[in-house]
């Protein structure tokens, strides 16, 4: 898996079991016989972006190591309705005793790069990048911005101390834009560019006259949007964000915006339709 670090998925998956496993899996312990083996498809029940699946794997690996595993897909591959995801070997009671987690984990990462990759198809051609955000499940970022990279999008900050990003409550606590940016810029290291967020175009002086590198622009409409271009012109990057959606999210990427962050990519996904079939 790219880009994953091993400990980190561990305690994730480890979390996830010991919340849906608790003492024990009482229903296949009282019906399925131990030493009982059988194979696993996961199968599409729509179109979709692939991700999760070595998640899925390694939760089942976690649970019993002699499980096998074989993929028909690898994470970021275009998945049609109807086709096999991949397939799991093993003990028929550690397979359904990890099915629900693996699944989980299967079919929102997967969500989330689907949804991901239509926005990407939505802005292409543009010089518009798709943004995710902060707005995750908590406990799941990692992941869940992992997708975001299999769909086909970038990350935004990881957190709070990876980047700084100064908001509408900053700027009210600092007394103001100029304010806010100067204070970060005395504290920051100088290798650090500075985000700040402008909901209107006499803040975006402001943000520009304090040298801010990268200036977000909440809430604007298209046109305000097209007017802060214009009025930047090259001189900090822009970031638009709030309000944009699948419907209109290539109006804005014509704009000449150089980012777009749409939080709807994981703070409220659809999961895909992925099912588990067990055959003896």
């Amino acid at each position: 898996m790219v880009e994953m670090n091993r400990e980190i998925l561990d305690q994730i998956i480890s979390n996830a079991l010991d919340e849906d496993c608790g003492i024990g899996d009482l229903t296949t312990e009282s019906i399925v016989p131990p030493d009982l083996i059988a194979q696993g498809e996961f199968l599409a029940k729509e179109d979709l972006v692939l991700a999760g699946w070595p998640v899925a794997v390694h939760t089942f690996q976690r649970i019993c190591p002699v499980i096998s595993a074989e993929a028909t897909f690898v994470d970021g591959d275009s998945v049609q309705r109807g086709s096999v995801v991949g397939r799991v070997g093993g003990p028929v009671a550690k397979l359904l005793t990890g099915e629900r987690v693996a699944l989980n984990f299967l079919q929102r990462l997967s969500g989330i790069a689907t949804q991901t990759r239509k926005y990407v198809n939505a802005v292409s051609g543009t010089r518009a990048v798709i943004l995710d955000t902060r707005k995750t499940t908590p406990g799941l970022r990692v992941l869940e911005k992992y997708a975001v990279r299999v769909g086909g999008g970038k990350n935004h900050r990881f957190g709070l101390y990876d980047g700084v990003l100064i908001k509408e409550n900053h700027i009210t606590a600092a007394g103001g834009v100029r304010e806010a940016i100067r204070r970060a810029r005395s504290r920051v290291d100088h290798l650090k560019k500075i985000e700040v967020e402008v909901t209107n175009l006499q803040e975006l002086n402001e943000a520009l006259d304090a040298k801010a590198e990268i200036i977000l622009l909440d809430n604007m409409t298209v046109r305000q949007v097209e007017a802060a271009v214009d009025q930047v012109d090259g001189r900090a990057l822009l970031e638009a964000s709030g309000g944009i959606h699948l419907e209109n999210v290539r109006e804005y990427a014509l704009t000449g915006i150089d980012f777009i962050s749409v939080g709807a990519l994981t703070h409220s996904p659809r999961a895909v339709d992925i099912s588990l079939k067990i055959s003896l």
